[in-house]
């Protein structure tokens, strides 16, 4: 008489459980890196140090008239209007925060993801964008141009009392 195999704790690991086993010790590891990837990716990213503070733009005279000069690390654009006053506009659009621009051809700010426009001083010229683009404080000591970037100013539109003068 023949013995009939029972199911034992000594039992040897046969080929086909020891593949279940690995692949789905493997898939379980390959899981807990997607989901670990995933929840750092959602973690909001640290600005500090990166933006926000005093910004020290150059002399007056390093500006001239009728310019704009872009800033990138200080994320706005420093305008120096046709009478002479400085504003500082924020590079982010006030439809949806997209980037905006500056087109020197056409002597406006474009936003990219919606077609806003604003004219040289942040003023909206082509919705959707609901107002102005926001704006810095700018402080002129001692012939330089000093930008604070640690609080932004929302403005509807623009109007020439928002210029700094030298």
């Amino acid at each position: 008489m023949t013995r009939k195999q029972t199911d034992s704790p000594t039992e040897a690991l046969t080929r086909r459980d020891f593949l279940k086993l690995g692949l789905g010790t493997l898939s379980g590891l390959a899981l807990l890196e997607m989901g670990g990837a995933s929840l750092l990716f959602m973690q909001p990213r640290s600005l500090e140090g990166q933006f926000g503070g005093a910004v020290t733009a150059g002399p007056v005279d390093s500006f001239p008239v009728g310019s704009v000069t872009e800033f990138p690390d200080g994320r706005f654009y420093l305008i120096r209007a046709d009478n002479g006053g400085f504003l500082a506009v924020y590079t982010r659009c006030t439809h949806l925060g997209c980037t905006v621009n500056w087109q020197p051809a056409q002597n406006q700010f474009f936003c990219p993801c919606h077609a806003s426009s604003f004219d040289a001083h942040g003023d909206v010229e082509n919705p959707p964008a609901p107002r102005a683009l926001d704006t810095f404080l700018v402080q002129i000591h001692d012939s330089q141009v000093f930008i604070d970037t640690t609080r932004m100013t929302r403005r509807d539109r623009y109007t020439p009392d928002q210029l700094t003068y030298a």
